[in-house]
């Protein structure tokens, strides 16, 4: 079983009351620590197979059953683990000085939500994950200014650091989700140079974000519109609540646009699942979230 599908049997179980099984799913939860801890295990870090995820799944738990589900100590030796590993992969690059954590998945070093520093850095700015102020100031705030010089003239974002390729408008890779973390850092940080690359982003998804690649939150369009809904929580801006609406309509015309199917067509991040959540987000947009990623 899954840290996501274990998860998602923990929440359930919890709101049908039954504890049992509630307590069995979260034992299985955190019997996953040893690959996830152990230094010498082929976990990678990124959100959606990694050490990220698994921080997220940890978070989420906490915050749908209580505060105390998962103990603190638990958090505080995963996001560790996420620290050191960044730590000695920018030391192998000869980064330290400009990008204190830096992340592989595949031998690539990806900088988008799914797979990349984005989703990452994303991830370790939870509040609810009650990293360091001083390890969040020292070592995630300039790794996240490093990606922030990496910004291609158009406001959009490279897939990975060695792609020069301004083409990716997803979730997965390009502005989409790189705006979460941009948005995060603004909330973090007080400072008002992250929202403003955020609204960049914004520009750009709003002018290329509908895809014919799909209707999905990894890769699609409903993904897309997810960042107009962040934009409009952190702004209060009808704009971007307007923007968000336009990309619900094209969802709503689900299978109209020559869109590929999916491998997975009715799967959360890749098919209908993603798009119908969007769709309900839609109707209450303060409390909207992008699943498996926001809290």
């Amino acid at each position: 079983m899954s840290d996501s599908s274990t998860t998602i049997s923990i929440v359930t179980h919890h709101r049908l009351k039954n504890q049992a099984e509630t307590q069995d799913c979260i034992s299985k939860l955190l019997q996953l620590q040893r690959s996830v801890l152990s230094p010498d295990s082929d976990v990678p870090d990124e959100l959606l197979y990694g050490r990220a995820g698994y921080l997220f799944a940890l978070l989420y738990v906490n915050k749908e059953i209580g505060p105390d589900t998962v103990d603190e100590a638990t958090i505080t030796k995963v996001v560790t683990a996420i620290l050191e590993s960044g730590k000695n992969l920018s030391k192998e690059e000869k980064k330290t000085e400009r990008c204190p954590l830096l992340y592989e998945w595949h031998k690539k070093q990806y900088v988008g939500a799914a797979h990349g520093l984005a989703g990452i850095y994303f991830t370790l700015m939870q509040p609810i994950a009650k990293v360091n102020p001083d390890i969040l100031n020292e070592l995630v705030r300039p790794s996240i200014d490093y990606v922030r010089h990496k910004k291609f003239r158009s406001g959009n974002y490279p897939s990975s650091l060695s792609n020069e390729t301004d083409r990716l408008v997803h979730w997965c890779h390009g502005a989409p989700g790189v705006i979460h973390m941009l948005l995060m850092a603004h909330k973090v940080f007080k400072e008002e140079k992250y929202l403003k690359d955020a609204v960049e982003c914004g520009e750009v998804i709003w002018q290329r974000g509908l895809l014919r690649k799909g209707y999905g939150i990894c890769h699609g369009t409903a993904g897309n519109g997810y960042a107009f809904l962040a934009l409009y929580k952190a702004t209060q801006e009808k704009k971007y609540l307007y923007r968000a609406c336009k990309f619900a309509e094209w969802c709503l015309d689900y299978g109209t646009h020559g869109c590929r199917i999916p491998d997975r067509p009715y799967s959360l991040f890749e098919g209908m699942a993603g798009a119908i959540h969007f769709l309900s987000d839609i109707s209450q947009p303060e409390a909207s979230c992008f699943p498996a990623f926001e809290l």
